[in-house]
């Protein structure tokens, strides 16, 4: 018996990976985060699979759950948004698991960083622009932040921010991230990126406030923020650069002709 844990993908029930849809065709027990899993994704379990929706139960409950199939011998399929290593709360779970000598693998998923920078059609690393991604929080009554992992700490980096489970505190990312990224920062507020319902905000450090509030966003959002999400006058990147060699081709103009400019 083996419990599964699979990313299930930011939304679109077909942004799930091969390997995970796999895993659940075939589980005889299917667990998942309904809040943020999609019907139609879990619809494709098995007819005679049990398939609960985890969102209103308790670690515990969840735990008591999977015991129950391992008894029968029976698989499990557990699914999370996104990817599981984001934000999962699987590590608490592995360790009960490990503790009852219940054997368990992850099968990896499409983050929502990953998806609403698709939907935007836009690298998140750009050169001379921003080679750094970070992916964080905001500190709220169930979750605080380690120490030099606040927002203000990070902006010094001034790299592509993507700021999970937060869009309640925007008023504070605003006030921490303005003094190091200026007012004319670009921000994007993905909500329910690949859902039916999809929304891109668009806007600045100056005005993201008032567009999310006018569009009634208070959940299921993630905040994108720097200066790749509009720009367009950026250096091209090495890798295709006749002039540049690499492992795989050697450089197609004379030695002469190389370097600058």
């Amino acid at each position: 018996m083996t419990v599964h844990f699979i990313g299930a993908g930011p939304g679109a029930p077909d942004l799930i990976a091969l390997r995970g849809w796999r895993v659940l065709q075939r589980a005889p027990v299917v667990l998942y985060a309904g809040s943020l899993v999609p019907e139609a994704l879990v619809a494709t379990a098995r007819a005679e699979a049990p398939v609960i929706d985890t969102s209103a139960l308790t670690l515990d409950a969840i735990v008591a759950e999977i015991a129950a199939a391992d008894a029968r011998g029976d698989d499990v399929a557990r699914l999370h948004s996104g990817d599981p290593a984001l934000y999962g709360a699987i590590a608490e779970q592995m360790r009960r698991l490990d503790a009852l000598g219940i054997a368990y693998e992850v099968v990896p998923g499409v983050p929502a960083y990953a998806a609403a920078a698709a939907a935007l059609k836009t690298e998140l690393t750009l050169p001379e622009v921003a080679q750094t991604v970070i992916l964080t929080r905001t500190a709220t009554r169930a979750t605080d932040m380690p120490p030099g992992e606040d927002l203000a700490s990070l902006a010094a980096s001034r790299a592509t921010l993507a700021i999970h489970l937060s869009i309640t505190n925007l008023a504070a990312v605003v006030r921490d991230l303005t003094p190091a990224y200026g007012a004319d920062c670009p921000v994007v507020v993905a909500y329910r990126v690949s859902w039916p319902d999809q929304l891109i905000l668009r806007g600045t450090l100056a005005t993201i406030r008032d567009t999310v509030k006018a569009a009634g966003i208070t959940r299921t959002a993630l905040i994108l923020v720097g200066r790749v999400l509009d720009a367009t006058d950026f250096k091209d990147s090495a890798l295709y650069d006749p002039a540049h060699s690499h492992v795989l081709r050697k450089s197609s103009l004379p030695r002469a002709k190389r370097g600058g400019g």
